[in-house]
């Protein structure tokens, strides 16, 4: 029950944080679209596996090469696999601008696409069947884009501020539309790292450079099966 009621509270604090942000996210998005460009083009000898996310995926109030995205790309060069991995999370992202910046990501092939998003509309209250529907629309882009790219949808849950109805459909969004979508499912990104100040920045919801180094450890099974499959 501490745990929960932490989390709770350190998500609050997480959708404030994101909020006060708003006023800078145009010149972001502008730097982040550039700087995800140059890496697709600079990377296209190799097989991509393309991170699209919010600040957790950006690896917000750390170096780059901390990032989560950035662990993989170490795990992955330490088979010897002929992947790139490029970080297009972008902080403040909510499932319907993610929707509206994903095409100029898609202009290069994407042979990976790990989806990380729907935090910030579960905190903004956003009505549930808006986010299954913009993430399914993204999935959807995805396949018709390239029927070949492998599909990962990382989970998320949300404290139980909007009321337990709210936060168990929110939490069931991801589970439900990876299996009809038959994509591969992280259940829960934050596992063993929401709620523990030791492992998060003062915000109180921003992995540190140790949480983020759990996170990449929870997700690369998953993406490692994808890889060697």
């Amino acid at each position: 029950m501490r745990t929960l009621l932490r989390f709770s509270y350190l998500l609050i604090i997480f959708f404030t944080s994101c909020g006060n942000m708003a006023t800078k996210k145009a010149d972001a998005e502008g730097k982040n679209e550039n700087a995800v460009e140059n890496k697709l083009e600079t990377k296209s000898e190799s097989k991509v596996i393309l991170f699209f996310g919010n600040s957790l995926t950006a690896g917000m109030g750390l170096d780059p090469n901390e990032a989560f995205p950035a662990l993989i790309q170490e795990k992955v060069d330490s088979l010897q696999l002929a992947y790139k991995v490029v970080n297009a999370g972008l902080s403040g992202e909510t499932t319907a601008s993610g929707k509206n910046r994903l095409g100029w990501v898609l202009n290069s092939d994407i042979d990976v696409f790990v989806l990380e998003l729907g935090a910030n509309d579960g905190l903004r209250g956003i009505s549930l069947e808006e986010t299954r529907r913009n993430l399914q629309e993204i999935i959807d882009v995805v396949k018709q884009k390239n029927p070949n790219t492998t599909i990962i949808l990382a989970g998320m849950q949300i404290p139980p501020n909007m009321g337990q109805d709210y936060t168990s459909e929110f939490r069931d969004i991801f589970p439900d539309l990876a299996k009809k979508n038959k994509i591969g499912l992280i259940p829960f990104l934050l596992e063993d790292v929401a709620g523990n100040p030791e492992l998060n920045q003062p915000d109180g919801i921003h992995p540190t450079a140790e949480g983020q180094k759990i996170i990449a450890n929870n997700i690369w099974p998953i993406i490692a099966k994808t890889l060697t499959e």
